[in-house]
């Protein structure tokens, strides 16, 4: 074997361990850290023509620490802050539940992320459900982290939202894998002629929203598989969010919104899905 060949393998094999090594430090340093924004222009049948053009930033799966997620959230919070949304929602999973350890530590991560989310400001408010990791920890303390900061929580209730002389009413659910779900109560007391849009957390909950007179759901959950590689399934996707992994749905007369989210679970890392800041543009059909 010449000298050449000998070179040219050594060549080709550094190079392939160079490749993956730099695929590793960007799925684990650089893409989790740096938050994209994804506007959606979305119509709605029953949207007030009066509130054409409102605007929702729609953040989720926080999964607050020190160490890691902080980072990508601050960086979030900054991206909406510029982008100066008329409403912000929240869909859930400010904190994470270990397999093995301290319920109560976990549940005391919301503090931080609280703190942190609450210095986002929108004319129309902070509006917050809970996920499975906050309702499988302490979701009392959570709701009490969250309202203390100024982000109110919905669970299974609506509020309306009046603008120029239009309304919609927002709705939230308690969380469906661990939690008390109880949409009917959610939607209770909505005038049957009036938008609704629903804060639900797992985003495969819509094909039961979608029996119910809802206009848009809006979730998180799914992380958007978190690492996506070409030609095959995500890699990381939760119950409840296998079908409706990421991006925009129709599901009868139900549309559903679906965001990769912001931080991380179980690996700290993300590979061709980055931390997602989604901005939601409302309008009426013609």
């Amino acid at each position: 074997m010449s000298l050449l060949s000998i070179n040219r393998r050594k060549f080709f094999k550094l190079a392939a361990v160079g490749g993956v090594s730099a695929l590793g430090a960007d799925s684990f340093l650089i893409e989790p850290n740096r938050p994209q924004v994804i506007r959606k222009e979305i119509k709605l049948r029953r949207w007030p023509a009066r509130l054409d053009g409102f605007t929702i930033a729609l953040l989720s799966d926080f999964h607050y620490d020190s160490d890691l997620s902080v980072y990508p959230i601050r960086s979030s919070i900054d991206i909406v802050t510029r982008l100066r949304p008329d409403l912000i929602a929240l869909t859930g999973d400010f904190v994470t539940v270990p397999y093995i350890g301290d319920m109560a530590k976990a549940a005391a991560a919301a503090e931080p992320c609280a703190q942190l989310l609450g210095k986002l400001k929108a004319p129309y408010g902070l509006w917050a459900v809970l996920g499975n990791h906050d309702a499988s920890s302490y979701p009392a303390h959570v709701t009490s982290a969250l309202q203390t900061a100024g982000i109110q929580v919905l669970s299974n209730r609506s509020f309306p939202i009046e603008k120029n002389g239009g309304r919609f009413w927002l709705c939230g659910i308690d969380d469906v894998l661990d939690g008390d779900p109880d949409l009917a109560a959610a939607l209770r007391g909505i005038p049957a002629d009036e938008a609704s849009v629903l804060l639900a957390h797992e985003p495969d909950y819509a094909d039961h929203v979608a029996r119910y007179p809802v206009d848009l759901q809006l979730s998180g959950h799914s992380h958007g598989g978190q690492v996506r590689l070409p030609f095959i399934p995500p890699l990381f996707l939760p119950e409840m969010a296998l079908k409706y992994v990421w991006g925009l749905y129709s599901i009868g007369g139900l549309t559903l919104y679906t965001t990769a989210g912001i931080g991380t679970v179980r690996l700290p890392v993300r590979f061709n899905c980055p931390p997602e800041v989604t901005l939601v543009q409302l309008s009426r059909s013609a």
